[in-house]
């Protein structure tokens, strides 16, 4: 069986040859006279292996910078529409204006991002031919194509200064799409076989939820006036504690499958958005504090990074787990003895 806990050339691959036997009578004669130190092993210590060295599960064949992008971008989008709905409903042009226009850039390289790894147009929109609530990737196909063009006619309006009614009307209409297409990804990622995206089901919508949120607010401190954005550094706070809260619980409950988020490429993104993360909320504040105009870039900055490091780590953290077999074959087996008592 692919993934077994001794090799088939430990076990099975070959009989004992003259030499072999020799040494074994000579370890017994050894024991026998008094110079040994115990039975010596006959057969290599456990490893986790599979047939013909291949992997348990396919990796995922997702390009890299495409799916990652595609997940940071999509959540910064998705929770500027937010910000831009709060900043018109509380008369906070400034605020609302570049996260319109945030949002609408956002969405349109998440899915020129999306397109480019999928290799043309017509396999996006052959995923909205029918409509399947139990499938994530539907559900999310039929998200984006809703709130793309309200974001885009939310930003058009506010640039050309017309049709402010439709502007608003979109702008919170947006809004109320904004958190699905921020957190659909990570259930998107949770329902595949990948180790550890699915085990993360419970808590990656609330790490990408914060996430968002973070990114949202950063980009809203680099972009609107100190005066107005007291919003942003509200949600710079609550979504740094959400995201580092979520992510460290999930580890804590996923046990041996938390391993590849602190080995390798992973682990230097994840530590890096955890730093990023908390000093940007941290910078956030004391800026809001001292309307020192410098800070907020700076903390806006850190939020975005940290962001983006928190994405790619995770995306690239899923691809390690299932390249591994001891990450597919030690919880199914858990499992099972769960079950068998």
């Amino acid at each position: 069986m692919a993934g077994s806990d001794v090799t088939r050339e430990g076990v099975r691959g070959t009989r004992p040859g003259r030499e072999a036997l020799t040494g074994a009578r000579a370890g017994r004669r050894r024991r026998r006279r008094g110079g040994g130190r115990g039975e010596q092993p006959m057969v290599p210590d456990a490893a986790f292996s599979s047939y013909y060295g291949k992997p348990v599960l396919n990796k995922p064949t997702w390009k890299p910078l495409d799916i990652a992008g595609y997940l940071y971008l999509g959540g910064l989008a998705g929770a500027s529409s937010l910000l831009a709905a709060g900043g018109q409903v509380t008369r906070r042009p400034g605020l609302a204006a570049p996260a319109k226009l945030g949002a609408a850039g956002a969405i349109s390289l998440s899915l020129a991002a999306l397109v480019h790894d999928l290799g043309r147009p017509a396999r996006f929109l052959n995923m909205l031919r029918v409509f399947k609530p139990t499938s994530p990737m539907s559900v999310g196909s039929w998200v984006l194509s809703g709130y793309a063009p309200l974001a885009l006619t939310a930003a058009a309006t506010e640039v050309a200064g017309r049709y402010r009614l439709l502007g608003s009307a979109a702008t919170a209409a947006a809004a109320v799409l904004g958190p699905a297409v921020a957190t659909y990804t990570a259930v998107l990622l949770s329902d595949t076989a990948v180790p550890s995206w699915h085990e993360g089901y419970r808590e990656l919508p609330y790490v990408f939820a914060g996430s968002a949120a973070s990114a949202a607010a950063g980009l809203a401190l680099v972009t609107a006036p100190a005066a107005e954005a007291g919003p942003a550094r509200r949600m710079a706070v609550l979504g740094a504690a959400l995201e580092l809260g979520a992510f460290r619980t999930m580890k804590r409950r996923m046990g041996l499958l938390a391993e590849p988020f602190d080995q390798g490429r992973p682990r230097t993104l994840l530590r890096a958005s955890e730093a990023l993360t908390a000093g940007g909320a941290a910078l956030a504040l004391l800026s809001g504090t001292l309307r020192d105009r410098r800070l907020a870039v700076a903390a806006g900055a850190a939020l975005l990074t940290g962001s983006a490091a928190l994405r790619f780590g995770v995306f690239h953290a899923g691809v390690a787990s299932a390249e591994d077999p001891k990450y597919t074959v030690v919880p199914q087996r858990e499992r099972m003895e769960a079950h068998g008592r």
